[in-house]
């Protein structure tokens, strides 16, 4: 269970989340949306200890995740980042087992154990074939992978997404999505994923918050959150949501053209 409570955080002396409230429970995935600039990212790097946290508490089952060493942090959450920080010169094999980091023992040497659980998280993440590519050969998509595989050999019980369909295209958005809720159902993991999709986050998401200028503006099922009316208010633009005609979650249609028909 991650557990965040009136979480705030600055930039120098400008407010970027406000008294944020959240919780993302056990095989469940929370999706965060909002317009550019609602302090989405912030909150990833708040939760995950690379942005100081202003007042508030973050839990992770139970335990005051602030008071933590970054060895035990790592072994109860993993992050996978918007921007790409991989070691271009280590192959994508070298790269995602860097997961296993938190596990090793005092001679940082990898045993049995962690080489089978990179196998396993390349085999998910389709990585297999350019497991002894160098990461920096890849597409920002095939990058986008290999942070996630990495992220699934560190084996923790919370998974951090910061939009995670980042160049990736239609095809990898849905593998990788489809993988993050099975990996959510089946390992009992609490997923946190910002997204811009908001159809991406309908579909995926058990429930939703709507992140304004750093406050929760709403929050609940894709349903209640992911309305005509909510996003008309915060986008400023108009906006039909209908039903997915086969799934039933909220299906978001932009009227792009204001109005205009031909």
């Amino acid at each position: 269970m991650l557990e965040v409570i009136t979480l705030s955080a600055n930039y120098g002396d400008t407010p970027i989340l406000k008294d944020v409230n959240l919780q993302a429970a056990p095989g469940e995935i929370l999706a965060v949306i909002g317009p550019n600039g609602a302090g989405k990212t912030t909150l990833i790097r708040a939760i995950s200890g690379t942005h100081p946290v202003q007042a508030g508490k973050i839990f992770i089952n139970g335990q005051d995740l602030l008071l933590l060493s970054p060895q035990n942090k790592a072994r109860l959450m993993a992050v996978v980042p918007q921007a790409h920080h991989l070691p271009e010169d280590f192959s994508v094999r070298e790269t995602v087992l860097l997961g296993r980091t938190p596990y090793l023992n005092w001679l940082g040497s990898a045993g049995e154990k962690d080489h089978a659980i990179v196998q396993s998280a390349l085999e998910l993440t389709q990585l297999t074939q350019l497991a002894n590519r160098r990461v920096g050969e890849l597409s920002g998509g095939e990058q986008q992978l290999v942070l996630l595989a990495r992220a699934l050999a560190q084996d923790a019980p919370i998974l951090l997404l910061d939009e995670p369909t980042t160049y990736l295209d239609l095809q990898h958005q849905s593998m990788l999505l489809n993988l993050v809720r099975k990996m959510a159902v089946e390992k009992r993991l609490a997923v946190l994923m910002v997204l811009h999709d908001l159809n991406l986050a309908g579909m995926f998401a058990d429930r939703v918050v709507l992140l304004v200028r750093g406050t929760v503006y709403a929050a609940g099922l894709p349903g209640e959150v992911i309305t005509a009316e909510n996003l008309a208010e915060i986008y400023h633009i108009p906006i039909s949501v209908i039903a997915h005609p086969e799934y039933g979650t909220p299906l978001v249609l932009p009227d792009g053209r204001n109005g205009v028909r031909p």
